[in-house]
């Protein structure tokens, strides 16, 4: 490190690099240990604090959103990776840190790729900045070209050894209810999240009668919770864990992994534009990891929860590539840089970061020339989402705004509303004491930190329509409409559809704001466990979490002129639509624009397609040397229109195309008996007439048309009007047939003139 300044070390699960390195590298200056949640961050401090003889707070410590404990003689400070951001956006040099450590980067957290990105940069500038990259699973060659093609650390260890086995369609409970029996350490079970592990820990309590101690682990716990799971243990022991201890957290003497194959991850829909939980396959480098947690003092036993057949994807997809992109784009403009131009690890597709621009200006927080405002530097500030942090700031950091925005942040689950009220949110901070102590303290930190940014002492409460006005500034993209007013289904600002979840107590607002918007199917938008499809249609939505807003607290962003054509009258009329996004606040009359209309009129002509008539008119242009598309003739047609019925092709006609079907090919054919005939042109390039043979006495010579003097072909009818005989030689007809049919024609018809 002294030499080169930066590496890429990878070393097997369990091998003691984030343990062991850190405090190593220590010994030139300061450290900054970088991990991807915050419950390891706090238990990786401990174990170095005890593995060292070192004081908590003194020469380790953590820092992690709402907790920090180091003071100015921290040598080794481990802290979440959005720390590092925040640091940076500080200080850009990085100036009293001397060796940054990203560990886990493997787990490709949005924090990380933003965390090496900016890291870079500082590093790049200050010659005597160190940075060190480590996983278990890594691409190294990747990220040492990132670094300058610094030097790759490969530390070799060997598991021991493992029976893996698969039970497809076994319940995990009934997995772990069969290893029990037999269990002489701890058995790790991983489930994708919280409210599975509660569901196992419930069932698994009758099935196993008390014999072993089940315990939870995963983020929401306090730490008092974390440290009974990973505390080690004599005894045999069932730790119920979501992937945090696949790699951040170490359980002690595990010798048997039950692995469901599933994890949480959020990914961005931008149809929706909302982030949400999804249930997903892991990935086979997942898979790997989880398995090596009960091979690493002894030998160890894997129970797989899939098919041995299933092909797993080889490695999890980075953050970056699939969630919500303001924080850290706002993090970049933060920083001094330009999201689209910085040198990305793995940069993020343009449509995305130009989304993540958009709602960054709608909440106020950028302008124009995507710099950050005031409001902006005040978000920074606040360590949520910049949607929550504009709720916060918007309802003045009083109190109550504060509990909602923990809600959120913290993910916590509402119980359904039996009454109906005008925000879910409001009744659920109701009842503080209700909320779980984790939320109280967030909410806590919250308040605080909006008083020191707003200068001012906040309030408890404000008037509910200032708290609902304030939800709707932080979700602008989230208004939505009801279609009808006794359903509850809405279109969202983003033109899709979504359906009032019966967890909601928002009934009867006409427009709402979506806080909290999930797939009809529930997280992960399909059966548990379904790979996502990339591509694949999405299910109505479910508002789960919904404000009830004013119509006339909503400006239209977009006022237009619209034409329709009504398909039951066949008019066009005009509209001066007023939109919020894609949601239609209100229809006014307005002049039609007649050039607007007769491409709408001629549309509608050609969806009809041609009549008889049309078609006849086509044909006769052809028959004449004129030909004309179909296409061509309704546009010229339509022109200054705006009813369907006033189309007529063949008035719009140029003077020489009407010339020519005079000249070429007539409509009708005048008879010597003094009437007419219609003549129909037909494909095989035919001019047939159609009439009764008494029409045509007189006729000696077959009619000839067009350019090529075509025959008119004569369909000879009797005067019941069925053939007679169809001819296109009339000489030949009075000589050759019509003596020998006279006679039958005469006496059959003996009212009617036979010359």
């Amino acid at each position: 490190m002294r030499a080169r300044r930066a590496a890429v070390i990878t070393a097997a699960p369990g091998a003691g690099k984030t343990t062991r390195v850190p405090p190593a590298l220590g010994a030139d200056g300061r450290v900054l240990l970088l991990q991807p949640r915050r419950v390891a961050a706090r238990a990786i401090a401990r174990r170095i604090a005890d593995e060292r003889g070192w004081t908590l707070g003194r020469e380790v410590g953590w820092h992690v959103r709402f907790d920090r404990r180091f003071t100015a003689e921290t040598r080794l400070l481990v802290a979440t990776e959005g720390v590092l951001t925040a640091r940076l956006q500080q200080d850009p040099l990085l100036s009293d840190v001397t060796t940054i450590v990203i560990d886990e980067f493997h787990e490709r957290s949005i924090h990380a790729d933003v965390g090496l990105t900016l890291a870079k940069q500082a590093w790049l500038a200050r010659a005597d900045l160190r940075l060190v990259v480590m996983s278990a699973t890594i691409e190294s060659a990747r990220v040492a070209s990132f670094l300058d093609d610094c030097p790759v650390i490969d530390v070799p260890g060997r598991l021991h050894p493992l029976d893996i086995h698969y039970a497809a369609g076994v319940a995990p409970e009934r997995a772990i209810a069969d290893e029990a029996p037999r269990l002489t350490g701890a058995l790790l079970c991983f489930l994708p999240g919280a409210a599975e592990i509660r569901r196992t820990a419930e069932r698994l309590a009758g099935a196993l009668a008390g014999s072993v101690p089940v315990l939870p682990l995963h983020g929401s716990l306090d730490a008092d919770e974390q440290d009974a799971a990973v505390r080690p243990s004599t005894t045999p022991r069932i730790v119920l864990a979501t992937n945090l201890a696949e790699t951040t957290l170490t359980v002690p003497d595990v010798t048997v992994v039950v692995d469901a194959g599933l994890h949480k991850v959020a990914r961005y829909d931008p149809e929706r534009a909302i982030d949400s939980l999804e249930t997903e396959r892991i990935a086979q480098d997942s898979a790997d990891q989880r398995a090596g947690r009960a091979g690493r003092t002894q030998a160890g036993r894997v129970v797989r929860l899939w098919d041995a057949r299933d092909r797993l994807r080889a490695h999890r997809e980075p953050e970056i590539a699939r969630v919500d992109l303001a924080p850290p784009v706002m993090d970049v403009i933060a920083w001094g840089g330009d999201p689209r131009a910085i040198a990305w690890f793995d940069p993020p597709p343009r449509d995305r970061l130009d989304g993540a621009l958009d709602l960054l200006r709608r909440l106020g927080a950028i302008d124009e020339g995507a710099r950050l405002t005031p409001l902006g530097e005040q978000l920074r500030a606040l360590p949520i989402h910049p949607r929550l942090g504009r709720v916060l700031l918007a309802a003045g950091g009083s109190a109550m705004a504060a509990r909602a925005c923990a809600i959120v942040a913290e993910r916590h689950f509402l119980p359904p509303r039996h009454r109906a009220t005008t925000c879910d949110l409001l009744a659920a901070i109701e009842h503080a004491r209700d909320l779980p102590g984790h939320v109280i303290k967030v909410a806590g930190e919250l308040r605080d930190a909006a008083s020191r940014i707003l200068g001012t002492p906040s309030p408890d409460r404000v008037d509910d329509d200032v708290f609902r006005r304030a939800v709707m500034a932080g979700y602008p993209d989230r208004v939505a409409r009801r279609r009808a007013p006794a359903g509850d289904r809405f279109v969202m600002a983003s033109g899709t559809g979504a359906r009032l979840s019966r967890e909601s107590g928002v009934a009867g607002a006409e427009f709402v704001v979506a806080v909290d918007v999930t797939s009809a199917s529930g997280p992960g938008g399909g059966p548990a466990g379904a790979a996502y499809r990339p591509g694949a249609p999405a299910a109505e939505a479910l508002i789960r979490i919904a404000t009830g807003i004013e119509r006339e607290w909503i400006d239209a962003t977009s006022r237009s002129i619209e034409h329709e054509l009504d398909e039951a009258s066949g008019v066009v009329r005009a509209w001066r639509v007023d939109r919020y996004d894609a949601i239609v606040l209100g229809r006014h009359s307005a002049q039609v624009d007649l050039d607007v209309a007769a491409r709408l009129v001629a549309d509608g002509y050609r969806r009809r397609g041609p009549s008889e008539a049309d078609s006849q008119l086509l044909a006769r242009l052809a028959f004449a040397g004129a030909p004309a598309t179909f296409d061509d003739l309704v546009a010229a047609a339509s022109a200054g229109l705006r009813r369907l019925d006033d189309v007529d092709l063949a008035h719009h006609l140029d003077p020489e195309s009407r010339r020519a079907l005079q000249r070429h090919a007539p409509a009708e054919l005048k008879l010597p008996s003094g009437r007419t005939v219609r003549l129909e042109y037909r494909d095989d390039g035919r001019v047939v007439a159609a009439t009764k043979l008494q029409h045509v006495f007189g006729l000696t010579q077959t009619p000839r048309l067009g350019p090529k003097q075509t025959p008119v072909t004569f369909e000879l009818l009797a005067p019941n009007g069925r053939p007679v005989q169809v001819t296109a030689d009339l000489a030949s007809f009075w000589t050759r047939v019509y003596p020998d049919i006279r006679g039958p024609l005469q006496a059959r018809y003996p009212k009617h003139e036979w010359k």
